[in-house]
């Protein structure tokens, strides 16, 4: 049996995947696969614009190449691809990801939140045109979609540039945003103390509460000091309690550094077959923290997993595992 059509592994152990991968986003797909999708990288000197990897049992991955082939006209000139999310609508796949916009088409350098679509979860995927959201600054960044199962409304979630995390209703098609919807704001940074940025919402429901993760401060380069944090509430839409107001701790983080790895964060989840909630994550790993020796320190942000504990209501990880683990069931 080769190593792509291994289902299952009694153990695994960090890293997942040991290249470049930062900001991971993972769905499972008919196939039987789950796929990975992850910010732009340099791999043999060339530029991926959206990477994207495959696995069959969450463990061991393989590069499947370039999930975005082709740069979209308002972006054709410049390098700046981050963050992608896809989610299957219908026959298709709707890759949603931040994108810096040519000059001479919009006339602002801020990050702009666009959609791609394409027949295969390994792409390629084709921009349909404008973006969502035009912006100055990277407020408009790491978007997740998230179905409600309970109320059936289509949400994404964005941010934030120093800005708060926002929520606002699609449409049924999950190309535009909701007839008369408004984007409400959920967790805000603090801009005196940690963590001063946050960023990369991901949701879930678990039991009776809705929990948003999301990650801050700095996420690489010499003053990196990411992690990831959490909230829950009864709405999708907030408003969320942080686990630093419900517990009246110093912080809300419940995935943090080690002395090995480094600025964890940007995670995405995934339920294994025996319903354990499960973590995927890029960290920088200090034994190799750049990939060229050119590169800025702490650029080079590889993929990791772990299994959520959940404590009297609240999940936690604590620091990134590094020795053999229980391999998530698949």
């Amino acid at each position: 049996m080769s190593a792509e059509t291994a289902v299952a592994h009694a153990t695994y152990t960090n890293p997942i995947l040991d290249a470049d991968f930062p900001d991971p986003a993972v769905i499972l797909a008919p196939d039987g696969f789950y796929y990975a999708y992850a910010t732009q990288t340099l791999r043999d000197d060339q530029w991926i614009n959206i990477q994207v990897a495959r696995s069959r049992d969450l463990v061991q991955w393989h590069h499947v190449g370039e999930a975005m082939p082709e740069k979209p006209g308002w972006a054709s000139h410049t390098q700046d691809f981050w963050a992608p999310f896809v989610v299957r609508e219908g026959d298709k796949y709707l890759m949603y990801y931040s994108a810096t916009p040519d000059v001479c088409d919009v006339p602002t350098r801020g990050h702009c939140l666009a959609i791609a679509q394409s027949d295969s979860p390994a792409g390629p995927f084709v921009d349909i045109g404008m973006p969502l959201l035009l912006g100055m600054g990277f407020e408009y960044i790491d978007p997740m979609v998230f179905d409600d199962p309970v109320t059936g409304k289509r949400l994404l979630y964005w941010g934030s540039g120093f800005q708060p995390i926002k929520v606002q209703e699609l449409a049924a098609d999950h190309m535009s945003f909701a007839t008369d919807s408004e984007p409400t704001e959920l967790i805000w940074p603090n801009p005196a103390g940690f963590p001063r940025l946050v960023e990369a919402a991901w949701v879930i429901r678990h039991d009776n509460f809705y929990y948003l993760f999301y990650s801050g401060d700095n996420c690489c380069g010499p003053d990196a000091e990411y992690g990831v944090m959490v909230a829950r509430s009864t709405s999708a839409t907030g408003p969320f309690e942080t686990l630093e107001q419900a517990r009246g701790v110093p912080h809300s983080l419940m995935l943090f550094k080690s002395e090995r790895w480094l600025a964890p964060g940007h995670n995405c989840l995934v339920t294994d077959a025996a319903g354990d909630t499960w973590i995927l994550y890029h960290a920088i790993d200090v034994n190799r923290p750049r990939q060229r020796q050119e590169d800025e320190i702490n650029s080079r942000r590889i993929l990791l997993i772990d299994k959520i504990q959940w404590r009297d209501g609240w999940p936690y990880v604590g620091t990134p595992s590094d020795e053999p683990q229980p391999a998530p069931l698949t």
